[in-house]
C-alpha cells in the first residue's frame, strides 16, 4: 500500500504541474506538440538516470568476476536493456498491484507459495512470475506487501509471521514455501531469526543481498541502514546459520545492477546458484529464473508436509552453480 500510495501521489501531482505549464505554453502562442512529446521522453529520461545510476554503483563496487561469466559488448547492451526495460515498466504494477494480485479465496492446499518483495517495492513485482506459474497450475499462491518501506526489517519480519499464520489457516497447510527477492530475503532471514523455520517448506531467495549492498549507503530509512555492508544488524543476521532441515536457495547473478558487490548474495549453508547477464530488477522477468522458481515449487510439492502429518524432507538433489 505504502509505495503505491506515494507512486500515485507523486505521479499524479507530477503529471498536474506538467499540465499545468503547457497549458500556459500553449496558452500564450505555444505549440503543443513539443509539450506530447515531451511527456513520455521525461519519463524514459528519468527512468534511465536511475537505471544507470544503479549500474554505475554497482560497477564501482562490483566483485571480481571469474572470466567465463564476464560479457562482451553485445550481452552488456542486452543486459542494460532488459534492466531499464523491467524498470520502465515498474510503476504501472506497482500502483495496480492490489488490482493485479490478489490471494486465493480460502481452500486447501498442501503446499501454499508465498511471494515476497524487496525493499521500496510492494507485490507488484511479482506480476510475470505469478502468471507464469499459474499458467503452469501452480496454486495457492499468495504475497505480502508490508510497510512503511523505510521501517526496521525486524518489524517487515513480524507482518511476515502474521502472513504465514494466516495462509496456514486458510490453507490447512502445515507449511510454505516462500520465494523472496531482495530484501525479501533478508526479512525472511529475520522471520526464521524470530520464529522459528517450522512452518517453512522451503526458501528461494532471488538477488537477496545476504551480505548488504553499497547501494544502501545512497538512502535514508532503518530497512536501508541494516542492509549497509558491515551493519550490527546484518552481523547479528549472520551469525544464525542456515537451518539444516530447511532447503535454502540463493539464487543471483554476477550481474546484478543493485547488489554489490554481487557475491553479498552468496548464503554460507544455503544452496548457491549464481546466474550471469541479468540486472536486479530483470532477475523477475527472466525466463530461466522462472523455470528454477517452479522447480523449486514442484520439488516441494512432491515431498510436502501435508494436512495428514506426512513429514516434509529436504531435496537430496541440488541444483549447481554457474
Amino acid at each position: 500500500m505504502w509505495t503505491a500510495v506515494s507512486l500515485w501521489v507523486f505521479n499524479v501531482a507530477a503529471l498536474a504541474l506538467y499540465v499545468s505549464i503547457a497549458a500556459r505554453r500553449i496558452a500564450a502562442g505555444g505549440s503543443s506538440v513539443p509539450w506530447v512529446i515531451g511527456l513520455p521522453l521525461l519519463y524514459f529520461a528519468a527512468i534511465f538516470v536511475f537505471c544507470a545510476s544503479y549500474f554505475a554503483i554497482a560497477w564501482i563496487w562490483r566483485a571480481r568476476r571469474p572470466r567465463d561469466v564476464r560479457l562482451g559488448l553485445r550481452a552488456t547492451l542486452r543486459l542494460g536493456w532488459r534492466e531499464y526495460a523491467t524498470l520502465a515498466g515498474s510503476p504501472p504494477r506497482l500502483m495496480l498491484y492490489g488490482l493485479l494480485l490478489r490471494d486465493p479465496l480460502p481452500a486447501q492446499h498442501a503446499m501454499p507459495v508465498l511471494l515476497l518483495h524487496g525493499v521500496l517495492c510492494n507485490a507488484g513485482v511479482w506480476l510475470r512470475l505469478a502468471r507464469y506459474l499459474r499458467e503452469r497450475r501452480v496454486s495457492g499462491l499468495y504475497s505480502l506487501s508490508y510497510g512503511p518501506p523505510l521501517a526496521s526489517i525486524e518489524s517487515f519480519a513480524d507482518q511476515l509471521a502474521g502472513k504465514i499464520d494466516a495462509i496456514v489457516a486458510a490453507t490447512g497447510a502445515r507449511r510454505v514455501m516462500v520465494v523472496a527477492h531482495s530484501m525479501g530475503g533478508l526479512v525472511t532471514r529475520a522471520y526464521i531469526r524470530k520464529h522459528g523455520s517450522g512452518k517453512l517448506a522451503r526458501v528461494l531467495t532471488i538477488g537477496t543481498p545476504h551480505h548488504g549492498s553499497m547501494h544502501a549507503w545512497f538512502f535514508p530509512g532503518a530497512s536501508l541502514r541494516e542492509m549497509r555492508p558491515g551493519s550490527a544488524w546484518l552481523a547479528a543476521l549472520n551469525r544464525e546459520r542456515v537451518d539444516p532441515s530447511l532447503r535454502v536457495v540463493s539464487l543471483w547473478s554476477w550481474h546484478d545492477s543493485m547488489v554489490a558487490p554481487q557475491t553479498s548474495s552468496e548464503l554460507p549453508g544455503a544452496v548457491d546458484v549464481a546466474l550471469a547477464g541479468i540486472g536486479h530488477n530483470a532477475l523477475l522477468g527472466e525466463p530461466e529464473v522462472f523455470a528454477y522458481a517452479l522447480a523449486e515449487i514442484e520439488a516441494a510439492m512432491a515431498t510436502r508436509d501435508t494436512c495428514s502429518g506426512s513429514r516434509t524432507l529436504p531435496s537430496d538433489t541440488d541444483s549447481s552453480a554457474r
